[in-house]
């Protein structure tokens, strides 16, 4: 699996991307959500922030019950917003 960090959540975990093996009981977004905490306290914290961090499976955005593999490229990045009125 490949996992993208945007934002202040690449700057959080001080990585653009990381690539690693799923393990195979992981079958949803949300169970990736909580495994992705055990990762470390800098993990927990930044999903933690789930309610403002957003998640995109293969460019699509991702809900809790959405399918998830090490097939899959995950990204996740605060709200955009931007532009001008």
């Amino acid at each position: 699996m490949k996992i993208l960090y945007f934002a202040w959540v690449r700057d959080k975990i001080g990585l653009d991307s990381e690539e690693f093996d799923l393990p195979s009981e992981i079958v949803t977004a949300g169970e990736f959500i909580e495994w992705f905490k055990t990762r470390g306290d800098t993990y927990a914290e930044v999903i933690g922030a789930s309610d403002t961090v957003k998640m995109a499976i293969n460019q699509e955005y991702a809900g809790p019950e959405n399918a998830i593999s090490n097939e899959d490229e995950v990204a996740l990045f605060p709200p955009v917003t931007g532009g001008k009125y």
